[in-house]
């Protein structure tokens, strides 16, 4: 029986192919090839559809060059994706960037159309013309260019830095804000202690790899069968080692099965935005870095990107996370107790490394000012601690930098656009620095 970790690894591989969807493709295209030669000949056809043989031939053995050709075009440009990625961008971000909708509709489309008119060009005969497959595969060549010409769009528009920050961020949202609604919907109140008493059982990864995602209602369910309280042992995106604990299993009765307790655990090579959030301001960190490093010296590109972390980050605040989740069956009984990322944990991985690499930057410096302080001023209270911990820590590592008084006081200075957006009322409503 295949497990549900099997199956999530399952869906994860479709998702990133570039193979399956065009392969669908061809394969569409030799049956709807079967069924234009089939339909040629009615009565409906319009007589300015006819084609003599030498022409039919000419047009298919066109369309089935250019297909080709066009393959090779879309191929070069995921080429030129992946060396961008890899030298300005994040290489985290090629796992999002493989799953393109488009991408895929394009590739489908003209492998479709290939095999249609390939398919098309075995049954011309000298007495015998498929005078609507000749028709319909000037439309496919038209629909392929329409769509190369929306991907080609799309593909220059965005591949900035800024447009893949936004794309990314409103991802960990959705993630996030589902996350959220399905906590909200298991989770039970803890009005007593949630482990019960009894034996201990540790679940151990058979191989190493990073917990991409897990099965909560599965684990809630094989949890209330066996009526025992599951308990995660590290979050989703930790790299776990061989042999390490993933699961213990809490007062059970009737012990389940250490195998079916791990298969609903996907660990595999890297992390997913499936179920991780997190993983989306990795990427957005991982941009701004990037741009900050001594071989790109772009900090505005930083400056654009913490506008999204800080989008990102607004909608963590909001959320109300918690170090820890504990799931419930029907009745209300503690089954699954899941680990979790509080407030404190995203805005040390948004913060540390962008402040690190970019205190010596004055726009940087400015920009990040300006976003802790209008989140100190936006977000409830419970999230007031730890941003004066990092306007604290942002305010020595401008000391370090900067020992002059004036360039100081003008790094410290919070600005929205980080140079040029003039000074703004901070949260107790005087002006700047």
């Amino acid at each position: 029986m295949t497990t549900w970790a099997a199956r999530f690894r399952l869906r994860q591989y479709a998702k990133a192919s570039l193979w399956i969807v065009p392969l669908f493709g061809l394969v569409l295209g030799v049956a709807l090839a079967e069924a234009a030669t089939a339909a040629d000949g009615a009565s409906w056809l319009p007589k300015t559809w006819d084609y003599s043989a030498t022409t039919a031939s000419s047009v298919l053995s066109s369309v089935v060059g250019s297909m080709i050709a066009l393959l090779g075009f879309v191929v070069t440009i995921g080429v030129l994706v992946i060396q961008q990625a890899t030298g300005t961008l994040s290489p985290r971000y090629m796992r999002l960037w493989y799953r393109d909708r488009l991408q895929k509709a394009v590739l489908a489309t003209f492998t479709g159309t290939f095999s249609f008119a390939y398919t098309l060009l075995r049954s011309i005969e000298s007495d015998s013309v498929p005078n609507l497959g000749v028709t319909l595969a000037g439309i496919a060549v038209s629909v392929s260019l329409l769509l190369l010409l929306i991907y080609l769009n799309r593909f220059t528009h965005n591949l900035r830095p800024v447009a893949i920050a936004d794309l990314v961020g409103r991802m960990g949202e959705h993630v996030l804000h589902r996350a959220a609604a399905g906590v909200r919907e298991a989770a039970v109140r803890e009005a007593g202690p949630v482990l019960p008493g009894g034996s201990v059982t540790r679940v151990r990864a058979e191989r190493g790899g990073v917990i991409q995602a897990f099965d909560a209602a599965g684990m809630v369910s094989l949890a209330t069968r066996h009526d025992c309280v599951l308990v995660m042992a590290h979050v989703v995106g930790d790299f776990v080692s061989p042999g390490a604990v993933v699961v213990e299993i809490h007062g059970n009765t009737s012990a389940p099965d250490p195998q079916e307790v791990a298969g609903r655990l996907a660990l595999g090579a890297e992390r997913t935005i499936e179920q991780d959030p997190a993983f989306a301001l990795r990427i957005l960190v991982d941009i701004a870095v990037r741009a900050l490093s001594p071989a790109v010296n772009d900090p505005t590109t930083a400056v654009q990107v913490l506008n999204h972390v800080e989008t990102f980050l607004h909608a963590v605040g909001r959320v109300g996370l918690r170090g820890h989740y504990v799931l419930g069956d029907g009745g209300g009984r503690p089954r699954l107790v899941v680990p979790g990322r509080a407030w404190e944990d995203y805005l040390r991985l948004a913060v540390t490394e962008i402040r690190d690499y970019g205190a010596g930057s004055v726009q940087v410096c400015r920009r990040l000012r300006a976003m802790l302080e209008g989140l100190l001023e936006t977000l409830p209270d419970a999230c007031g601690p730890a941003l004066r911990a990092e306007l604290a820590l942002l305010a020595d590592a401008i000391g370090r930098e900067f020992t002059d008084a004036p360039r100081r006081a003008e790094a410290e200075t919070a600005d929205p656009q980080g140079i040029g957006g003039g000074r703004h009322p901070g949260p107790s409503g005087d002006m700047g620095s």
